[in-house]
């Protein structure tokens, strides 16, 4: 069936600005035909991938794992799961993709931001926007087609902020791209979109980089509502001078302004966002007291049977968690943490390398501040680097806890079974699940699926939950599967480059208890972006209560008796029958067991204990 939608293009030309460009877009092929023009298509496994099928296995897995086997398919592959429900999924519309086959880079779906009742998923062409005041009926509410890569998306408030990063880029959006080497029509930066009228955004900005923008941090200051900062992190060729004055791609001893080994920093004044501009640009990667500019990893191996990182010369991600000050930056040969006090000057604290990384891609901070996850895009994402034959430390997550100024590395996680060779598959983008009492995050792996991880012991973190489909082919390598996957408000939404969005929940197992995950679900905020963390703070709720009891009787880390007696004061404060004094006289007996712990009289979780306890009195309050 042929298929008709309505889709909201930007016509900003003179005499135009602001004004809504219709586009009426025909779909007529299925995307199951897609099969039969791969036959054009180029089989993307290099002479080194196909050596590397015939080594031994890296690491064991379980052979019943449900992962291993599943169909292929572009809309129809076969799935598996084990503590997830995919309770949603919405399609790309018309204009976002190509009918005939899923490998058209112009139309990849990127990543995600929320607002509200509103989910946002860039794309390589553009945006949509989704309304998940019912998580389970997604529907759409616009697409709004801008092309010029990348498409990563930020919102804050009624501005949308939208990554640039290919040269087809135009300033008016237009589809016909840029055709001359160096025009004044390209933009290559960021793009800034009044979302006041979700239904109709429109654009009101545009700031050009030097190197475009793969993507971009929102920065919030406590001490500055009335503006909004943004990091813009461009990873691709400087541009001609002649094109963006200012730009030099020359070594820094070669010109002190060289537009690499910098970052660039937008300030983008709430009241009035059009008038978004560059205000700084700091040297993050520069010796301190030599004012080098290039003062970190030079690129290269780190001796035998190590890998080749890629040179420290620009960030691909920097998280920022303003509640604590800091910023986490991964900036291709190095891990960095940043003092983001003053948002527009960024000071470098800590630095790490890591012999098994190629590329530090990305960071998320635990709520604690107290660990940091840094993923290796090892192949650059469109390669199969989750093979059995392909090491656990490589292309994986790495964990260090922050301590007294210091980052140090306490241990690795990858996915703990194999994917085909035609699955492009790599650590990517995930955020954490507000779980009280541990370090649970939800992480992207391209057509590895997602995976649910526990870092609490960032030296044993552990799956507890996950979802994958089949390869979207059998023969070719296809760029694919999740892009990322993020909490949001009691829900797990997943972008898929290729098949759209998809909207999980959580559902109870031996190692993620129902209480835990009502605990979860009482975090409710009003905006989540990629690359901006906020501290998560729990009620005093009976659901947060059960969550630190069932850790603890979990890890056979309370006494039997004393579990039956929060059991039975929690069933009767749910039913209304506990007294505030019993709630009292229980946190009392608790913080005696915790005196007593801590004394080495008996053994025990502490920490839970005393959280409990100081649940206990919040609900007799």
């Amino acid at each position: 069936m042929t298929k008709m939608m309505e889709i909201v293009g930007m016509d900003e030309r003179p005499g135009a600005r602001g004004a809504v460009l219709s586009l009426v877009l025909l779909l007529g092929a299925s995307p199951a035909l897609w099969a039969q023009a791969g036959a054009t298509q180029v089989d993307a496994r290099t002479d080194a991938d196909t050596a590397a099928a015939a080594l031994p296995p890296a690491f064991e897995w379980d052979p019943n794992d449900p992962r291993i086997g599943l169909r292929s398919g572009w809309m129809d592959a076969e799935s598996a799961s084990r503590g997830l429900e995919r309770v949603a999924s919405a399609a790309r519309p018309p204009g976002f993709f190509n009918p005939a086959t899923p490998d058209d880079r112009r139309f990849f779906n990127s990543d995600l931001a929320f607002r509200d009742d509103l989910l946002f998923q860039g794309n390589y062409q553009g945006f949509q926007v989704f309304d998940i005041s019912d998580p389970a009926g997604l529907e759409p509410v616009a697409a709004v087609l801008c092309p010029g890569g990348q498409g990563d998306v930020s919102v804050y408030g009624d501005i949308l902020v939208m990554s640039a990063q290919e040269t087809r880029g135009r300033i008016d959006c237009g589809l016909e791209g840029v055709a001359d080497s160096i025009s004044a029509e390209r933009l290559q930066g960021i793009r800034v979109f009044d979302i006041s009228d979700a239904r109709n955004p429109r654009q009101i900005a545009a700031v050009q980089a030097c190197r475009g923008s793969h993507t971009h941090s929102l920065v919030t200051d406590p001490d500055d509502p009335y503006n909004l900062y943004v990091y813009i992190q461009g990873t691709g060729a400087v541009r001609d001078p002649a094109e963006l004055p200012g730009c030099s791609g020359a070594a820094p001893e070669e010109d002190p302004n060289t537009s690499l080994f910098r970052i660039e920093v937008v300030r983008i004044p709430v009241a009035a966002p059009e008038r978004a501009e560059v205000v700084s640009m700091p040297r993050i990667f520069a010796d301190p007291e030599t004012g080098a500019l290039g003062a970190l990893w030079d690129g290269g191996d780190h001796g035998p049977g190590t890998q080749t990182t890629s040179a420290t010369n620009r960030c691909h991600d920097i998280t920022a968690y303003p509640a604590i000050g800091l910023a986490a930056g991964a900036c291709s040969g190095n891990g960095i943490l940043l003092d983001i006090s003053d948002p527009t000057r960024p000071e470098r604290i800590a630095e790490v390398t890591d012999p098994n990384f190629a590329f530090w891609h990305s960071a998320t901070f635990n709520n604690d501040g107290t660990k940091v996850v840094f993923t290796d895009e090892w192949g650059g994402g469109t390669a199969p680097r989750c093979r059995a034959s392909d090491p656990l430390t490589w292309g994986a997550n790495a964990i260090f806890t922050y301590e007294d100024g210091e980052l140090e590395l306490a241990g690795y996680y990858k996915l703990p079974v194999p994917q085909t060779e035609t699955e492009n598959c790599v650590a990517h983008n995930g955020s954490l699940i507000p779980v009280p009492g541990r370090d649970i995050m939800v992480q992207a792996w391209y057509q590895g699926g997602l995976s649910v991880i526990d870092f609490t012991d960032p030296t044993n973190p552990i799956e507890i939950a996950f979802f994958d489909r089949g390869p979207l082919s059998d023969e070719l390598l296809v760029t694919g599967g999740f892009w990322s996957t993020y909490w949001y408000n009691g829900h797990i939404y997943g972008a898929d480059i290729q098949r759209g969005v998809d909207v999980f929940r959580l559902v109870p197992s031996e190692q993620l208890s129902q209480a835990e995950i009502d605990a979860a679900t009482l975090v409710t905020v009003d905006q989540v972006n990629p690359q901006h963390q906020q501290r998560m703070e729990w009620p005093d709720a009976a659901p947060v209560a059960r969550a630190y009891l069932d850790q603890m009787v979990r890890a056979s880390r309370i006494l039997d008796a004393r579990a039956d007696e929060v059991d039975a004061v929690l069933t009767r404060a749910d039913r209304g029958q506990a007294s505030d004094a019993e709630l009292r006289q229980l946190a009392a007996r608790l913080d005696a067991d915790v005196a007593a712990i801590r004394a080495g009289t008996f053994g025990g979780d502490a920490e839970r204990m005393s959280r409990l306890a100081d649940v206990l009195r919040g609900l007799a309050s």
